[in-house]
C-alpha cells in the first residue's frame, strides 16, 4: 500500500524518530540528517539509501549531464561509494585500497591521498575480486579530538586517518590473511566505536564482528558467529530466536565435532543501527565447506540475522534463514530499517533481501518473523518459509528434494537450481523511499548446476568443495537480472524491469520521485519511483558495481557513481579468467560482458545544469527509521 505524505510531515516525523536519542549518540546522528552530505556508506544508520534532495527530479532528470570525473588509478572491481562531508569527498579504491580526499571547492583537486603498502599475496585469498566497499567517517568528539576516516584494508588492517590531513592516527590488525581472512566490508561507526567484519568463508574462516574503540583502536569486544556461547556473546536464556530462548550451546549442538572452528559465518556485508533500541543488525555468511555432507546439522549461527546491543555486543535476537546451507546462500546482505504497515499495523520493521531468494520482513525489536516471500518468481530450491508459529517447521524453508545438493549427494551434479550461489541479490544494497513505501531492489535472475565434492581443510587454501556453472533463469526474459520495486508489508513485486545482466549496483531513491541504479554494461539509469518508467541513462567508461549516492554543493545537487567492472559477476574480466567454471562458477555465466565493457576505475559525478526545484530541509534526510 502506497502512503502519501507531505515534505513537512516527513521532516517532522523524522525529527521525532531520533530527536529523543540524539544526546545519547555521537555527532553522526545529526550529520546523517543533513541531506547535503553523504556521511555513511549506505546513507544513514537505517541503510535506506534515500535522500530528501529533490532539485534533480522526475521532471528534469532527463537533462542530467556529467559534471566532472575522477580516475582512481586502479583497475578491478569498484564497489561501494564515496562519502561527502562538508566540502570534502572521500573516495576509496579496490586493492591496494587507496583513499583520496577531494576538495569540492577546488574542482575536485586532491587534498591528500593515503596508499597503504600491502603484501600482494593477499590477492589470491580474496574470494571474488579485490573489492572494497568503502570507508567510514567519525566526527571529532571534542576540542582535543580529530575527525577520522576509517579504512578496512584487504589484509585486514584497520586504519584510522586524520580526516583533514590523511595522517595515520592508529592501526590495528583485525585478522590473519595467511589463514584466508581478508577485509572487503565497509566499517560502521556508532558512538565511540567502529564495527569491523571479516571475509573469507571460502577459506574456512570463522566469522566474527569486532568493535574497536575510536580513541585508540583497542578492541572493545568480539562476537563470533559460531562456537561456545561466551565467544558468540550469547545469553542462552536471554538471546531469542523466533520468540524462544536459544538455549545453551545452540551453536555447538548444530555442528559435528569441531567443524564450527572452520565453519564460516563470515560478516562481509553491511551493518545497521537503531539508536532508539540501541541495537546493531547484520547478517552472517555461508557455512564452510560448500559440501553439505561434510558438516551435518543446522550449522548455527551461519546464514543468520543478528541483533546485538551496540555497547556490549550481546545478542538480543537471532534468526537463521537457511539452516544447513547447501547452495552458498550467504546471509550478509543489508538490513534496512523502516516503519511500515504490515497486515494493517505499523511495525518497526527490519527488511532483508537474502541471497536465498526470500525477502524477510521482521520486527526489529523482537525478531518476530512477519513476512517471508520470494522476490524472484524463478526461485525453486524451496517452496516456502513456514509461517505457522505452532509448527515445528516455523521459520524454516521447505527444501525441494530435486534441488537439494545434500540429498542428491557428493559427486552428483544437481541441475537447474534457482537462484545460483550469487543469490537473487548479493551485497549490492537496495533502497527504500518513505514517500512510496517501496523498496527498490537490484537483483540477479540466475540459476546454476552445483556438484559438491569432498575437500580437506588447509589454512590459507580454498575450502570450497563444489563446482558450479551459472546461466540465465530458463523460460524467462533471457536476461540475468531485474530491478524491482517491492512492497515489504505484503511481500509483492510492484514492478520489475528486466536487464541483460545482473544488476550489481546499489540503488538510490530520492524525494525527486526517482530511483537510480547502475548496470554491468556501465549504464547509470534513473527510473520513475512509482511506475519504473525509464527517465534517463548514460554509459560510463566501465561496468558499474558501485552504489549510487547524492549530495549538494553550493546550492547544486549532484549524483555520483563509481564504475569499474569486477566483483563476483565481473571476475572473469577483472582477473582475466576464461575457464567457464572459474570464479566460483561466474566466468561462464557472464562471458558476454566482454562485448559491452572493459576494465576501468572512475568516479563520474552528474548534475542538472539548470535546477529549479529546491532541496528539502537539510535536517529532513532519512534517519534511523521513519515513524
Amino acid at each position: 500500500m502506497l502512503k502519501t505524505i507531505t515534505k513537512a510531515a516527513l521532516a517532522s516525523s523524522l525529527l521525532v524518530s531520533f530527536g529523543a536519542v540524539a544526546s545519547a549518540n555521537d555527532a553522526l546522528i545529526d550529520l546523517q540528517g543533513d541531506a547535503k552530505q553523504w556521511v555513511m556508506p549506505t546513507g544513514n544508520y537505517a541503510n535506506q539509501r534515500y535522500s530528501t534532495l529533490e532539485a534533480i527530479n522526475k521532471d528534469n532528470v532527463g537533462d542530467m549531464v556529467p559534471a566532472w570525473t575522477f580516475s582512481t588509478g586502479v583497475l578491478r572491481g569498484h564497489e561501494g561509494n564515496p562519502l561527502v562531508i562538508g566540502d570534502t569527498m572521500f573516495v576509496h579504491t579496490p586493492f591496494p585500497n587507496i583513499v583520496y580526499a577531494l576538495d569540492l571547492n577546488d574542482e575536485g583537486s586532491i587534498k591528500w591521498r593515503y596508499e597503504p603498502k600491502q603484501d600482494p599475496s593477499v590477492i589470491p585469498v580474496m574470494c571474488c575480486d579485490t573489492v572494497n566497499r568503502g570507508v567510514a567517517y567519525a566526527p571529532a568528539e571534542g576540542a582535543d579530538s580529530r575527525a577520522l576516516v576509517i579504512l578496512h584494508q584487504a589484509d585486514t588492517t584497520v586504519v584510522a586517518l586524520d580526516a583533514e590531513t590523511g595522517e595515520q592516527v592508529w592501526s590495528v590488525q583485525n585478522g590473519d590473511a595467511s589463514k584466508g581472512e581478508t577485509g572487503t566490508a565497509a566499517p560502521m561507526v556508532v558512538k565511540d566505536k567502529v564495527y569491523i567484519g571479516i571475509s573469507g568463508g571460502e577459506f574456512g574462516v570463522r566469522g566474527s564482528l569486532t568493535a574497536y574503540n575510536l580513541s585508540d583502536g583497542s578492541q572493545a569486544w568480539r562476537a563470533y558467529s559460531t562456537g561456545p556461547d561466551d565467544e558468540m556473546l550469547f545469553d542462552p536464556e536471554q538471546t531469542m530466536s523466533l520468540g524462544e530462548p536459544v538455549g545453551a550451546d545452540s551453536s555447538l549442538n548444530s555442528w559435528e565435532g569441531d567443524q564450527w572452528q572452520i565453519g564460516g559465518g563470515t560478516t562481509w556485508g553491511w551493518f545497521a543501527f537503531d539508536p532508539e533500541l540501541n541495537l546493531i543488525y547484520y547478517g552472517t555468511g555461508n557455512p564452510s565447506t560448500w559440501n553439505p555432507s561434510q558438516r551435518p546439522g543446522d550449522n548455527k549461527w551461519s546464514m543468520t540475522i543478528m541483533a546485538r546491543d551496540a555497547d556490549t555486543g550481546m545478542a538480543k535476537w537471532v534468526y537463521q534463514m537457511t539452516p544447513h546451507d547447501e547452495w552458498d546462500f550467504d546471509g550478509v546482505n543489508e538490513m534496512i530499517l523502516a516503519d511500515i504497515d504490515v497486515g494493517g499495523t505499523e511495525r518497526k520493521a527490519l527488511v532483508h533481501f537474502d541471497r536465498n531468494g526470500f525477502a524477510y520482513t521482521m520486527d526489529r525489536e523482537t525478531g518476530e518473523l512477519l513476512v517471508a516471500k520470494k522476490y524472484d518468481p524463478a526461485v525453486n530450491w524451496a517452496t516456502e518459509v513456514v509461517m505457522d508459529k505452532d509448527s515445528d517447521q516455523y521459520g524454516r524453508p521447505q527444501v525441494v528434494a530435486e534441488y537439494s545438493t545434500e540429498q542428491n549427494g557428493e559427486d552428483v551434479n544437481s541441475t537447474g537450481i534457482c537462484p545460483a550461489a550469487l543469490g537473487t541479490k548479493d551485497q549490492q544494497p537496495a533502497a527504500f523511499s518513505p514517500e512510496t513505501n517501496l523498496f527498490y531492489v537490484p537483483t540477479n535472475h540466475v540459476c546454476m548446476d552445483y556438484e559438491p565434492f569432498r575437500v580437506a581443510y588447509t589454512a590459507g587454501q580454498p575450502y570450497v568443495g563444489a563446482t558450479l556453472s551459472m546461466y540465465p533463469a530458463p523460460d524467462s526474459h533471457g536476461g540475468m537480472g531485474n530491478f524491482i520495486a517491492w512492497d515489504a508489508g505484503t511481500g509483492e513485486i510492484k514492478w520489475s524491469l528486466p536487464e541483460q545482466f545482473s544488476v550489481w549496483s546499489g540503488a538510490l531513491a530520492t524525494a525527486g520521485g526517482i530511483v537510480f541504479y547502475g548496470t554491468l554494461e556501465g549504464f547509470l539509469k534513473a527510473v520513475d519511483a512509482e511506475t519504473g518508467d525509464e527517465l534517463y541513462k548514460f554509459k560510463t567508461p566501465s561496468g558499474i558495481i558501485g552504489n549510487v549516492m547524492t549530495y549538494e554543493h553550493e546550492g547544486q545537487q549532484y549524483v555520483g557513481i563509481l564504475s569499474g567492472i569486477g566483483g563476483w559477476a565481473g571476475i572473469g574480466l577483472a582477473a582475466g579468467l576464461t575457464d567457464p567454471n572459474a570464479g566460483l562458477g561466474a566466468v561462464g555465466g557472464y562471458a558476454a560482458l566482454s562485448k559491452y565493457t572493459a576494465l576501468g576505475g572512475q568516479l563520474t559525478v552528474f548534475t542538472v545544469p539548470d535546477q529549479t526545484a529546491s532541496a528539502a530541509p537539510a535536517d529532513a534526510a532519512a534517519p534511523a527509521a521513519n515513524n
